[in-house]
């Protein structure tokens, strides 16, 4: 690492400069890469652009400073790697030494490429060869500056004279930005420190600590969609809730019962490392997408199965940024910030999106492409650990008549039977499609039960015949339900049924 610095300490005579010394190389080996920049006052005013890369500040002196107008190129001129402690400096370098005039923080943060990036170190490997390239394009998340900006090379590989220019994007402007004249961190301006001016740091706002181990906040089931004003909508996704701890670089993902996804999911932590954030917490779904970009939890049962489909971590709320707690902000304000910070990232990370008011009509659609169903959300709400009915959970769900062919023992506290053995016709012969035992009362257990004793007989009626305990009841298979449920399984089983109607006899029922 000093090798790289050979010439920042050639330059200088660092026991008459407050500057750090090579020696002084702490960069962190995770989370995102940063930039500072400096607004120099030496012998000619400029601003020195700052990229950490590979242990060091890669950085160019921009005489007229950077612009926030596509049209303005403005020359860079790489000069020597700095040390990563160097984007802390600010003051008085003495007269007599090199640089010698006064630095401030005119603006910092953290920078990205566009890209599929595990690592960070694959993507400083990837920076590395577009700057040997000639041609770097990024995203600075500064105070001052933001959005995309490009670094091109114009002259001889050996000569060192570059360009900064600001891409089109949302953040381009035609205002001057280099009218904002104070110090990001301290709101000093060079002018103070030339004249001795005594100052207090910036001061800051409280640092909230980042809470561990959250609880989710859970949604109340509803049966019916609705319009309401102020509420969003969002798709209901179908896999793994899943909560991310960010603390200073250092992804954490565990479940809504505090297990570690980590090992499980390596890819999502790869990609989450990327995040241009130091420590932050984030709420979504680990979900498998199929061909037609509907989440299945059948997908998400193993390996094999999660190769069938994509892998996606879809975000749905940011309840920590970087020492801000945003628990107690409207749902509709950490939204915005989650979007934000997701604009850069790859697939197997995304922003869940949402529609305002329109809650029928979006159910609607959700049915139409058999969607797992909807969430409606307060969007003034805060975020409470808790199961709240400020987020609601309305499930599309499939509908299906089905045979009895048996029932099992009861269990506990439960009368009568434990469930329903269900079947459908295929042809002659019925198929068993699931165990129903949710969707009865007390009254309706008894009442089947009455029904079915009549029926028992000693042959299955399915074939092939499902594994049961030897304690299962066979019936007649003469008596039809109707049930609602998830989904079908590949092997042709109801995921989640309910049982809806009474029994009654089947009268010309063949198959669905």
């Amino acid at each position: 690492m000093e090798k790289k610095l050979k010439e920042y300490s050639r330059k200088r005579t660092l026991a008459l400069t407050p500057e750090p010394t090579a020696k002084r190389v702490t960069s962190p080996k995770a989370g995102s890469l940063l930039f500072v920049i400096h607004k120099h006052n030496a012998s000619h005013l400029h601003y020195d652009l700052r990229l950490e890369l590979n242990g060091v500040l890669k950085s160019w002196a921009v005489p007229k400073g950077p612009s926030l107008n596509p049209e303005d190129k403005r020359l860079a001129i790489m000069v020597e790697d700095h040390p990563y402690d160097y984007h802390d400096f600010e003051g008085i370098i003495p007269a007599g030494n090199y640089g010698a005039g006064s630095v401030i923080i005119w603006d910092e943060g953290t920078y990205a490429i566009a890209g599929d990036f595990k690592t960070r170190k694959e993507m400083e490997k990837a920076i590395q060869a577009k700057l040997e390239k000639g041609h770097l394009d990024f995203i600075f998340f500064g105070k001052k500056l933001k959005g995309e900006f490009s670094l091109v090379h114009f002259a001889r590989k050996e000569e060192p004279h570059w360009l900064l220019i600001k891409k089109k994007d949302k953040f381009a402007s035609t205002s001057d930005v280099i009218k904002k004249i104070r110090s990001v961190r301290t709101e000093v301006t060079n002018a103070d420190l030339e004249m001795g001016k005594t100052y207090k740091p910036k001061k800051k706002v409280a640092i909230a600590k980042i809470p561990h181990n959250i609880s989710p906040m859970l949604c109340t089931l509803v049966e019916e969609p609705f319009d309401r004003k102020n509420w969003i909508f969002e798709i209901k996704w179908d896999g793994y809730r899943a909560l991310t701890e960010i603390e200073n670089g250092h992804v954490k993902i565990y479940s809504r019962n505090q297990q570690s996804f980590n090992a499980r999911f390596p890819s999502i932590v790869a990609a989450l490392e990327t995040l241009p954030v130091k420590n932050a917490v984030l709420d979504g779904e680990i979900v498998v997408l199929d061909s037609e970009g509907r989440s299945r939890f059948q997908l998400m049962q193993n390996e094999k199965n999660r190769q069938r489909g994509a892998l996606c971590y879809c975000l749905f709320d940011l309840l920590f940024l970087d020492g801000k707690d945003l628990r107690q902000e409207p749902l509709i304000e950490r939204k915005k910030l989650l979007k934000g910070l997701l604009k850069q990232v790859n697939l197997e990370i995304r922003y869940s999106d949402h529609i305002k008011e329109k809650g029928e009509a979006f159910f609607r659609a959700a049915v139409k492409n058999q969607l797992e169903g909807i969430v409606a959300k307060d969007g003034d709400s805060t975020y409470q650990m808790k199961r709240s009915k400020d987020w609601l959970k309305i499930k599309v769900r499939l509908r299906q008549e089905v045979v009895i062919g048996g029932f099992t023992q009861p269990r506990g506290s439960r009368k009568n039977f434990g469930s329903l053995l269900a079947g459908v016709y295929e042809g002659k012969k019925l198929r068993f499609v699931g165990h129903v035992g949710v969707g009865f009362n007390q009254q309706s257990l008894q009442e089947i039960y009455e029904k079915l004793v009549p029926l028992i007989q000693k042959k299955s009626p399915f074939d092939p015949i499902p594994k049961e305990p030897a304690s299962v009841q066979w019936v007649k298979p003469v008596l039809v339900c109707e049930v609602s449920f998830a989904e079908w399984t590949d092997e042709g089983v109801m995921r989640q049924p309910k049982g809806l109607l009474p029994l009654h006899p089947a009268r010309g029922f063949a198959s669905s």
